[in-house]
């Protein structure tokens, strides 16, 4: 299939891109760069610079013979969104409402969405189910919801099918160590981690030693960026296949702790970095980790790639031979 993937220069985003180029897609990045990195996008591969909203790109797929799309193209830092969410209503909603409507003035059937755990605000029970009730508690997760609407919406009236994979924390880089996550800024607890170990920044803090948890820091459900990338593979695939528009959680079932994490790092990296205890950050929940019985059981899905080790070992690599991130940056 040929394919459009927005956001196809990010991070989860270029990761997708090699997994449909070795399941023998034709992957097209679409991408403002505004947050992306053309040197993530592989040679070969065509890369159009222009935004989600940009008002021709019904045309642009129709000269495409785009067949579906995978969306990735959205600002995902809940504090920021807290603090300016003009740009999150702008780009996330407003932005995925003209690229949803561009598929379905050219055609295009189907539609794999990123989206985000956040949706569910604080769950009430874990593992999380795609069946749990919908509070997200920012506006990150608010814009993510209201996108999943959109579709559901599109799907039921006008008949684009689509899946909506709501993930945990994607952590990791690709095993070969070329592509791998730059954020700037950087909000992630791993890559975080891996600087401190780098010796770039002084030291990584806690944020709270006493939540209701093993060793009263909070717990995360990590997944492999590898993982997450065949999962959708897998999603736009059952789509073509005549599958009905699901919802999915992603993540692994198993949670580790922020000293989990911590100390893993210092195994994997051999360096003793610094760690400094901080005060709880609001709205951390103590625990989230997903339930992914449903998309292992519908599309055979499982994660091979997110041993807490390995993530951690993959993710080392890349910052290790990409010290400063991409080379694209100005």
């Amino acid at each position: 299939m040929k394919l459009l993937v927005t956001g196809g220069a990010g991070y989860i985003g270029s990761h997708t891109v090699k997994a449909l180029l070795a399941a023998g897609h034709e992957p097209v990045v679409l991408d403002n760069l505004s947050r992306g990195h053309v040197a993530a996008v592989p040679a070969g591969v065509t890369f159009i610079n222009k935004d989600i909203a940009d008002p021709n790109l019904a045309e642009l797929l129709r000269e495409e013979q785009i067949e579906g799309i995978m969306h990735f193209a959205a600002h995902s830092q809940v504090g920021e969104s807290m603090v300016n969410p003009a740009i999150y209503y702008e780009n996330n909603v407003v932005g995925s409402f003209r690229l949803i409507e561009a598929a379905r003035q050219a055609g295009v059937r189907y539609f794999v969405f990123s989206s985000t755990a956040a949706v569910y605000g604080e769950p009430d029970e874990v593992p999380i189910k795609e069946t749990a009730d919908l509070h997200p508690t920012n506006v990150y997760g608010r814009t993510k919801l209201m996108i999943e609407h959109m579709l559901r919406d599109y799907s039921s009236i006008y008949g684009m099918r689509y899946v909506a994979l709501r993930y945990f924390n994607a952590a990791g880089a690709d095993h070969s160590g070329c592509i791998g996550e730059d954020h700037t800024p950087e909000t992630h607890l791993i890559p975080l981690v891996l600087q401190a170990a780098q010796g770039k920044r002084e030291s990584i803090t806690v944020f709270g030693t006493d939540y209701p948890t093993a060793d009263g820091t909070c717990i995360r459900d990590y997944i492999h960026v590898s993982d997450l990338a065949s999962a959708h593979v897998l999603a736009m695939e059952y789509l073509c296949d005549g599958g009905e528009s699901q919802v999915f959680n992603l993540g692994t079932g198993n949670g580790f702790s922020v000293k989990e994490i911590i100390d893993a790092a210092k195994k994997v990296t051999g360096i003793d970095f610094n760690v400094t205890i901080g005060e709880r950050r609001a709205g951390d929940p103590a625990k989230l980790i997903a339930s992914s019985d449903k998309i292992k059981d519908m599309l055979g899905w499982k994660p091979v790639a997110s041993e807490v080790e390995q993530v951690l070992a993959d993710a080392w690599r890349w910052h290790e031979a990409h010290p400063n991130g991409y080379d694209d940056k100005d």
